[in-house]
């Protein structure tokens, strides 16, 4: 098992603080007690779903080893909820 430095691990207690999760995020969704999506695999029992709703990021990334890192701000993408 590989350990990240920066890694934040995520608990329950821990997701209340941590405001830079999306609206969207399942981890989020549940603390703040609003449930699973619809288009959750977990409850259409489709990953798909997950695209159709149009909350993938599924064809909007490029892996970071395709971005030279001295123009890695032209590659900054800011997503609103």
């Amino acid at each position: 098992m590989k350990f990240i430095r920066d890694c934040v691990p995520l608990t329950p207690a821990l997701v209340h603080e941590l405001r830079w999760l999306p609206k969207t995020c399942a981890y989020r969704r549940l603390a703040e007690g609003r449930g699973l999506a619809w288009w959750h695999p977990l409850v259409s029992g489709d990953p798909d779903t997950v695209r159709q709703a149009k909350i993938s990021v599924c064809e909007r990334v490029i892996p970071e080893s395709m971005v030279d890192l001295s123009e890695l701000e032209d590659y900054i993408v800011y997503w609103f909820d």
